[in-house]
């Protein structure tokens, strides 16, 4: 059985690669952890087929992203 997916979104790829390095270091062996810098309405939609067949279990999100 696929591991429920840990999904954290973000424009600032500083931030990104910190929320990514903090939940893989915490949840990586019972959650596939997935970081997408979205730039571009693509990015969304690539993070949202690789995540497809995997339940997702928690999806972080910038409330306040730069367009």
């Amino acid at each position: 059985m696929p591991k429920p997916v840990m999904l954290t979104v973000d424009d600032d790829p500083e931030v990104l690669r910190a929320m990514e390095r903090d939940l893989r270091g915490h949840y990586a062996e019972r959650y596939r952890v997935m970081a997408r810098e979205l730039r571009q309405r693509r990015a969304h939609h690539s993070s949202r087929a690789q995540a497809r067949n995997n339940p997702v279990a928690l999806l972080l999100a910038d409330q306040r992203m730069r367009r």
